[in-house]
Formats: C-alpha cells, sequence, structure tokens
C-alpha cells in the first residue's frame, strides 16, 4: 500500500523551516501532498498561483533526491476533507514551539472526531530553522533586513521584489 501523507500550509512564502518538514516527510512516505491552503482570512501577501509555484519549484528539487513523489495541491475546504481527497492516511503538521502543539493538540481532536483513521504526524523542525516563521520572515522583508538565512534564493528574490530594497 503507498504510504501518502497531506502537508498543508498557507507557505506565504514557503521557508528553510517548510523545507526542513517536507525533507523529514519524505522520509516517511512513498508520495507527499503539499496543501496550498486557499486561505482569505489570512490575507496573504503572495498570490494562490505565486505560492504553489514557488512550493513546486522547490519541492521539484527534493522530490528526486528523496525518491517520494511530491504533489502540490491547492485547497479550500476543511482539511480532513482534503487528506480525504487526495488519499492521505496521514496529516504531517510541523512544530516549532510549545505554542504551536496547543493549537495543534486541538485540530488534531477535532479532526480524529471528523475522520479517525486520518493520523496526525507531529515533526519538530531543525533546532536552527524553529524560529523560522513566514509572518517574520516577510516582516524583516518589509523592513529591508536580510532574509537570506530563512528563505532560499528564489523565494527572496521573490520577497524583494514586493519590497524593493
Amino acid at each position: 500500500m503507498m504510504r501518502t501523507g497531506l502537508y498543508p500550509g498557507t507557505f506565504d512564502p514557503i521557508t528553510l523551516g517548510h523545507i526542513d518538514i517536507i525533507k523529514r516527510a519524505c522520509t516517511l512516505v512513498d508520495k507527499l501532498v503539499i496543501g496550498v491552503a486557499i486561505n482569505r482570512d489570512k490575507g496573504p501577501l503572495f498570490t494562490l498561483e505565486e505560492r504553489v509555484a514557488m512550493v513546486e519549484a522547490e519541492s521539484a528539487k527534493l522530490s528526486a533526491a528523496y525518491d517520494t513523489e511530491i504533489v502540490v495541491h491547492p485547497f479550500e475546504n476543511l482539511l480532513i476533507d482534503c487528506a480525504r481527497d487526495v488519499g492521505a492516511q496521514m496529516i504531517i503538521r510541523g512544530l516549532r514551539a510549545v505554542a504551536d502543539f496547543e493549537y495543534e493538540f486541538q485540530m488534531v481532536g477535532m479532526n480524529r472526531k471528523l475522520d479517525a483513521d486520518i493520523t496526525t504526524v507531529f515533526l519538530m523542525a531543525e533546532a536552527d530553522r524553529q524560529a523560522i516563521a513566514s509572518k517574520l520572515v516577510k516582516e524583516i522583508a518589509r523592513l529591508k533586513g536580510d532574509i537570506s538565512p530563512f528563505v532560499t534564493p528564489l523565494v527572496r528574490d521573490a520577497l524583494y521584489e514586493k519590497f524593493p530594497r
């Protein structure tokens, strides 16, 4: 049986922290679906198309390296419905801090009530990646700081187009 995992997020933009979790997820599954959430409430900086393109570009490099099929899938429905739609047996969530766990713990409980057959797996980012958050990266870029330690060159350039230096 093919093991399929869903790694959902807004990815506005994808960071080295996200990429770290993708690499780890690739060791657990045969197919990884990266669900790019259409979250109108968050008011993303990048359009859905831009976010999908960045995630596709960054994940293409990893697919071959880890011998894992990676598919980028935009979604706007319930996370558990998206997991069912893509045939995922597990939802992969990255954790940075205790605050993340408290929120995720509630979400897991709700998702288990909606579908007990889909398991949530938590992956901790590497210690040097735990502080990276898309929101903070955007703020640093907006204030003309160096975001190179937090994102790939592709994403850095895309952010600097939004916030010229």
